[in-house]
This record gives structure tokens, C-alpha cells and sequence, in this order.
């Protein structure tokens, strides 16, 4: 009997290429609202009115790019570590993007992921970094990698790097503990979910670079500032981060 995680895996490796002969022999789909587009589209995959309603975050906070309230400091950066200092979305979560980030991570969409580091590079400034930069995707525990068979952080970096013409360092950052999904924890609980959950491993000797985490979504920072404080603790310095997609205020209270 084959075992199940090995089936698992097989449809993982699977997906992108049976979703790639779809969209070849089927009419091109919206994957954010399912209406057929126009193949003259940027990418094939999203409509244009759903292209447009994925609404740049504008302004904000000098540190993590949140709409600052009208009294009073910023709530979201308030609680982050020193180590993090700065971090920036490029598009707020509603509808359209919540279904891209969806499809990118569960459903095998990989080139999304080009879609999201397009939209990123068009929206977000790369940090300014005198001593170079590398980008170290948010990572997945090996098993559930293994049950997934990607990581879509990973993916976004990739291309990410290719378009900021900026390495990617895939084994500097761990994760060592396989924490319950935050997708449903309250905003209060994610911190203690992910707190301890990475290791890091030591820059080189002399000058290291300035370390940018990447992500797909952006809820609470609870993810971002726990492996910030793991990059820290490792002796990296300037420490930054980068995601596709930013939860709507209220959602960031609420979830």
C-alpha cells in the first residue's frame, strides 16, 4: 500500500502541471472571481477589475507602513522587537486578494507567486541596504513542507529576487516547531503560537548583509517578529520584511 504521504506529495508535485494544461486547453479564468479574461491580460490569471481592486496600503506608520490612527502612536509596530525595523505590505487583503493568496498557497498556483513579487516591486521600495541584502523567506517545518510540497514564501522570494536582483537565503532561517495554523487564532494568541518556533543560523564572518523576510500575508507581524528575533539573536543585522498582502484593520484585530 502506498503511503499516504507519499500520494500527498505526488499530487503536490502534480498540481502546477495539470493546472497549466487547463489553463491551456480551457478558456482563461479569473482566478480571483472565475469570469473569463482576456488572454491579452498582463498574466492570464486576473482580470482587470480585480487587478484594480487590489488596493496599494498608502502612507502610514515610517515603521511598518500601517495608516497611523488619529491620536496616539502606532498600535501594530508598538509591541515588535528592536530587531525589526521596518516592514512594509504591498496590497490590503480583501476579497480578490485573500482568493490569490488562497489559490498561490493551497491550491498549487505557482505562478502567482510572479504575480505577487510584480505587484510587491510595484508597490514597495526595495530597503536601501549599503552593505547588500539577502531575502529568507518565512519557512515551513520539514513536515509540513513535505505534506504541502512547496512553500509559497519561498516562491514569492524567488521571484522577488529576480526582480530586485537580490539573492535568496533559504537555509539561514529554521523552523524548528510546527506551530497550529494562525489562520483562526485571535490576534492575541498568534504571538505566543509562533514565539520560539525559528532558528537561525550565524551570518559570516565580516560585514553580513541586511536580512529581508519575506511572506505572503501580513496579520498581526507576530510571524515576522518571531523570526526577526531568531535572525537577531543569531547576529544579523538590519533586519527588514516584505509581504504580498496586509489583513484589513479590523480583520488584523479579529484574527
Amino acid at each position: 500500500m502506498i503511503p499516504r504521504e507519499a500520494v500527498a506529495r505526488l499530487v503536490e508535485q502534480t498540481r502546477p502541471t495539470l493546472r497549466a494544461i487547463e489553463r491551456f486547453l480551457l478558456p482563461n479564468a479569473c482566478v480571483a472571481c472565475s469570469r473569463n479574461i482576456e488572454r491579452e491580460t498582463p498574466d492570464g490569471l486576473i482580470c482587470s477589475a480585480c487587478r484594480w481592486r487590489m488596493k496599494p496600503l498608502l502612507g502610514g506608520c515610517a515603521r511598518c507602513g500601517q495608516p497611523e490612527p488619529p491620536v496616539g502612536g502606532c498600535r501594530v509596530c508598538a509591541p515588535w522587537p528592536e530587531a525589526l525595523r521596518w516592514a512594509r505590505s504591498a496590497v490590503w487583503l480583501g476579497p480578490e486578494t485573500r482568493e490569490v493568496v488562497h489559490r498561490l498557497k493551497y491550491d498549487g498556483f505557482s505562478t502567482l507567486a510572479c504575480l505577487a513579487a510584480d505587484v510587491i516591486t510595484r508597490n514597495v521600495s526595495r530597503p536601501v541596504t549599503p552593505d547588500g541584502a539577502v531575502l529568507i523567506p518565512i519557512p515551513l517545518t520539514p513536515d509540513r513542507l513535505r505534506r504541502r510540497g512547496y512553500n509559497q514564501a519561498d516562491r514569492i522570494a524567488q521571484a522577488l529576487g529576480e526582480r530586485w536582483r537580490t539573492p535568496v537565503a533559504r537555509h539561514v532561517l529554521l523552523r524548528h516547531r510546527d506551530a497550529p495554523s494562525q489562520t483562526r487564532l485571535m490576534a492575541g494568541a498568534r504571538g505566543s503560537n509562533v514565539a520560539g518556533a525559528f532558528l537561525a543560523l550565524s551570518p559570516p564572518a565580516g560585514r553580513a548583509p541586511a536580512i529581508i523576510i519575506v511572506d505572503d500575508v501580513f496579520t498581526t507581524g507576530a510571524t515576522i517578529s518571531a523570526a526577526a528575533v531568531a535572525l537577531s539573536d543569531a547576529g544579523w543585522p538590519g533586519i527588514s520584511a516584505v509581504t504580498f498582502a496586509r489583513a484589513l484593520p479590523v480583520e488584523a484585530r479579529l484574527a
